[in-house]
């Protein structure tokens, strides 16, 4: 049950728990409790619904094999390390995976966490410190506070997807794999020329698992030259 809140404007209601949403905040709630790989999430005990994305990701590509080394970059809340731990026998201390955010993850089995930006050289010394100075994989799932302009985001999405490729190119074995999240904008065709001029293979794919109406996709790069 809603409620409309006198004084607050056309665009503002408030649902059973007392806390008030605008129209588009709630509409994003309700979509969140209905939509089926949330619920699957949960049931899965995936930290997020983006989990899918990577695993769906692999299950076509076939990127990750018990043994890898991987760094996750931008891992918050977790589901793409918990992906990866799994396909990697992390767990079972075949692979490693590394995962690294701003913000602090809880615990997950086979996964070493990070706190902290691996664009600073401090950081990012114990990262490679961590890992090892090559790795079979890199994720990035990385995505920067949505601003509503297209352009903008772009943008932002794109400086991170730049900053992946940096870390990338510095770290990862030859024949190794890159995956990037992208939105669709102006810089992309410059960025996969950059993806191809280090990589033997660069592709496109959006996974089921991401919104239809969603702008976003993920570059995949393999075989690192």
């Amino acid at each position: 049950m809603t409620e409309r809140r006198p004084g607050k404007g056309r665009d503002r209601e408030q649902l059973r728990d007392g806390k008030v949403r605008t129209t588009s905040s709630r509409r994003w709630l309700q979509r969140q409790l209905n939509d089926p790989y949330v619920i699957e999430a949960r049931r899965a005990g995936f930290r997020s619904r983006a989990a899918f994305k990577l695993a769906e990701i692999d299950d076509k590509l076939k990127l990750l094999r018990p043994g890898m080394r991987v760094v996750d970059l931008g891992a918050a809340p977790g589901g793409w390390s918990q992906i990866a731990a799994q396909r990697v026998a992390a767990r079972e201390g075949r692979g490693r995976v590394v995962a690294i955010d701003l913000l602090e993850i809880d615990p997950i089995p086979g996964v070493d966490l990070m706190v902290g930006d691996f664009m600073d050289d401090a950081v990012l010394a114990a990262l490679v410190e961590r890992v090892g100075e090559s790795v079979d994989v890199v994720l990035s799932d990385m995505a920067p506070s949505a601003s509503g302009q297209p352009d903008i985001d772009h943008l932002r999405i794109l400086n991170l997807a730049e900053a992946g490729l940096a870390f990338a190119e510095a770290h990862l074995k030859p024949g190794g794999s890159f995956v990037t999240k992208m939105l669709q904008g102006s810089g992309e065709r410059e960025f996969i020329a950059a993806l191809r001029r280090g990589f033997a293979e660069v592709g496109r794919i959006k996974p089921p698992s991401s919104r239809r109406e969603s702008a976003e996709f993920f570059l995949v790069a393999r075989s690192r030259r």
